[in-house]
């Protein structure tokens, strides 16, 4: 299904649309290496590759390097939202202050985007980066990246449940593919389910559960690729290095 190419980038987490919109009329975009001159351009979010040319860096202040990539990795607070900018609510930009900063002596100097989206119900690892290569290499579904969340729901999983949730359904989005539980527990009357996802269309986790009759309590991202979000605690964040992801 073809989208445009600013809300692609938007969906992307690169930018919003109207910061997109500004970055295609400079010429600073890119798809399949071929620099956009229209407004209108549509894209395949499954097929095609999109680069940012001229990206602003964060960059800490004992060095000089101004093409330096910033990778952070922050434990997001239930109610607020994967963008870059603050229009529909608190932005997890916004928890970007040096008192929230777990890595002393490092500060940033300007703007990073998150990768992908975790919606505003759920908590747990968000990463944020200027590097547009990197961001389009986790958030696009050929590279199938693994993200592990830990969801808590309404009761129990039967057999024919599991079978749905690891073959895989349609939802609202179109068809997506199956989770992999990796472990379940019980919690009272409710469970605990450790599952890993190679997608990660919106609202996916709960819309899948919703579909045969549970409800998502709870959710929270553990892991983006080989990033863990580990001890870190809700609101904080910290600088890490790109081999800690791929």
């Amino acid at each position: 299904m073809l989208v445009r190419l600013q809300k692609h980038m938007s969906n992307m987490g690169i930018c919003s649309r109207r910061k997109a919109e500004e970055l295609i009329l400079a010429k600073k975009v890119k798809v399949n290496g071929k620099l956009v001159i229209e407004m209108g351009t549509k894209v395949d979010p499954e097929k095609d590759k999109v680069e940012v040319l001229s990206v602003k860096y964060f960059v800490p202040k004992n060095r000089e390097d101004n093409n330096s990539k910033i990778y952070i990795a922050l434990n997001k607070p239930v109610g607020y939202i994967t963008s870059s900018s603050s229009e529909q609510g608190m932005s997890v930009l916004d928890l970007l202050t040096e008192n929230n900063c777990l890595t002393k002596g490092r500060t940033l100097q300007t703007r990073v985007y998150p990768v992908g989206r975790l919606d505003k119900d759920s908590e747990g690892l968000v990463l944020l980066t200027n590097d547009g290569e990197l961001t389009n290499e986790i958030t696009h579904p050929r590279y199938e990246h693994e993200k592990e969340y830990e969801i808590t729901i309404d009761g129990f999983l039967t057999k024919d449940a599991k079978k749905i949730l690891t073959t895989g359904m349609k939802i609202t989005s179109g068809y997506v593919q199956g989770i992999e539980i990796v472990k379940e527990f019980k919690k009272g009357r409710c469970a605990v389910i450790t599952a890993i996802l190679k997608e990660g269309k919106n609202r996916q986790i709960r819309k899948m559960f919703g579909n045969i009759g549970y409800n998502v309590m709870t959710l929270r991202r553990s892991r983006i690729n080989k990033l863990t979000l580990g001890v870190m605690p809700v609101g904080r964040w910290k600088f890490v290095t790109r081999d800690k992801i791929v």
